[in-house]
């Protein structure tokens, strides 16, 4: 077992979902798989999928409630699958196909600043937002335009004409 192993034995640091992988492959054949759940900071579709394939029982947040994180705990170890409300929300947001093109203006200006390159710590400045709120607007572009990356963002709203790139005014 993984948490047997002495110091120097130790794997090197392990992602999520390589230390699932690796915790499934030490025991292929043992009856019932070992309950993981994931906590993280990660929502995206792409975290989430791949944490689940890998054989995660559930997916939580790490700034989840604390009491909701017990609850998750629980659960997992009864071997009951869970997921954070906020990650619940995404994936039945997603499953909903929101019309394509429809961001709202806050999300056209997080956009415009991504395809100008800007860094999100740059754009919360600009904007008077915190980082975690550029992410969280980076999320939503990201599941109305059916994407999983900026560049992937920025190229889908360059061809639907949602974006228009404009140069940049020098003073």
């Amino acid at each position: 077992m993984l948490g047997d192993r002495r110091e120097h034995d130790r794997p090197p640091q392990l992602g999520g979902v390589a230390t699932i992988r690796a915790l499934r492959a030490e025991q292929p054949d043992a009856p019932p798989p070992p309950q993981v759940l994931m906590l993280t900071t990660y929502d995206t579709d792409t975290d989430i999928l791949h944490a689940v394939e890998a054989g995660a029982t559930g997916y939580f947040l790490k700034d989840s409630p604390p009491e909701e994180l017990f609850r998750a705990v629980r659960a997992t170890a009864l071997g009951h699958s869970v997921l954070s409300p906020t990650v619940a929300s995404r994936l039945v947001g997603r499953t909903r196909k929101p019309e394509p093109g429809t961001l709202s203006g806050r999300e056209l200006e997080v956009l415009s600043r991504v395809a100008r390159g800007t860094i999100n710590k740059i754009i919360a400045r600009d904007l008077r937002i915190s980082e975690a709120t550029v992410k969280t607007h980076l999320l939503h572009i990201f599941a109305k335009l059916g994407v999983d990356d900026r560049t992937a963002a920025v190229t889908v709203a360059l061809e639907r004409g949602i974006l228009r790139l404009e140069p940049e005014r020098r003073s």
